[in-house]
């Protein structure tokens, strides 16, 4: 009987309904799993589901019977892909499920930022609002979306969510080339122009090597219109010290993270220090995470789970 282990269940939320695959298998929950205990709970193990508990080469060249890892989400840099492809094992991600979760999420953020809701907020629970002599006060500036420029750094399918919102509020749309790309077409803005000219910058690429710190201190320097910086993609995209750095000169207005390098953060990580600014929004990796985009991503694992088992494997990276 074919045995499915999931390492690390908790990263699906509890409003999910569970189904299992159609064919006759043995299921294993794990809430959680260490590196240390990966070989150990995946010995014996057909197919394991994992979503960011890494399994590395040495971890997959201790577990002969591993035919499949189905990942319940669409990144897959936890995982060796090259040892997976040398062994024959099948690795298959989820795809299309967050199309409009994260988009949402990307422009609740811009919201926030563009029109200060936190800072007003703040200054409400303080009791300044209470105290004021007239029926408003101007502590944070407040700016429309309307005719601002937004510039994408991602072109695929969240991407391209991101623009059909900003259209749809009249904003600009940009989609930058990869960094030190040239030549990709009349559809992209070359990366140095986007940093000088958008209003709002917001990441949906994947991380890699040549997207690691992709924006750092020499890209901040360039941003000559004091932007808002949204990440809703991964951590490792921007370099967070040099992000601080950004905000404490100015270069930039505000930040609005759902990922930061490491998660769960270690405490000296630079955003720990600057989450009480009115202009810093952190969240911790749930623009993915609505109910509906949850349901969706679940049906599609268990359906490239019977693909794999019809000898038929979907959505496949190897």
């Amino acid at each position: 009987m074919t045995r499915i282990v999931f390492l690390d269940r908790s990263t699906i939320g509890p409003s999910v309904t569970l189904s299992k695959p159609s064919f006759p298998h043995e299921w294993i929950d794990y809430d959680r799993t260490r590196p240390d205990q990966v070989v150990d709970r995946l010995t014996g193990a057909d197919i394991a589901v994992c979503n960011k508990v890494p399994i590395r080469r040495d971890s997959i060249e201790r577990l002969p019977g591993l035919k499949m890892i189905c990942i319940p989400a669409t990144g897959y840099d936890a995982f060796d892909i090259e040892a997976c492809r040398e062994r024959g094992i099948v690795v298959s991600n989820i795809r299309g499920y967050a199309v409009h979760t994260v988009p949402e999420h990307a422009f609740a953020l811009i919201f926030a930022l563009r029109r200060n809701l936190v800072g007003f907020r703040q200054d409400v629970i303080n009791g300044n609002w209470q105290k004021a002599a007239q029926f408003c006060f101007f502590t944070h500036p407040i700016h429309d979306l309307a005719d601002s420029t937004l510039g994408i750094f991602g072109e695929g399918a969240l991407g391209q969510g991101v623009a059909r919102i900003g259209q749809a509020l009249g904003m600009r749309i940009l989609f930058a080339a990869h960094k030190g790309v040239s030549g990709l077409g009349p559809l992209y803005t070359p990366f140095d122009e986007v940093l000088e000219t958008a209003d709002v910058i917001s990441l949906h690429c994947p991380l890699m090597p040549a997207t690691r710190n992709m924006i750092a201190a020499p890209e901040f320097a360039k941003m000559k219109k004091k932007p808002l910086l949204i990440n809703c993609a991964r951590g490792g995209l921007v370099n967070e010290a040099d992000l601080v750095d950004a905000l404490d000169k100015g270069q930039i207005s505000g930040a609005g993270f759902d990922c930061l390098t490491t998660e769960p953060p270690a405490p000296d990580n630079p955003m720990l220090k600057v989450l009480d600014r009115p202009n810093v929004i952190v969240t911790p990796h749930v623009a993915w995470a609505s109910d509906e985009a949850m349901q969706t991503l679940w049906d599609q694992l268990i359906l490239n789970i019977d693909n794999f088992h019809a000898g038929k494997p979907s959505n496949r990276i190897v």
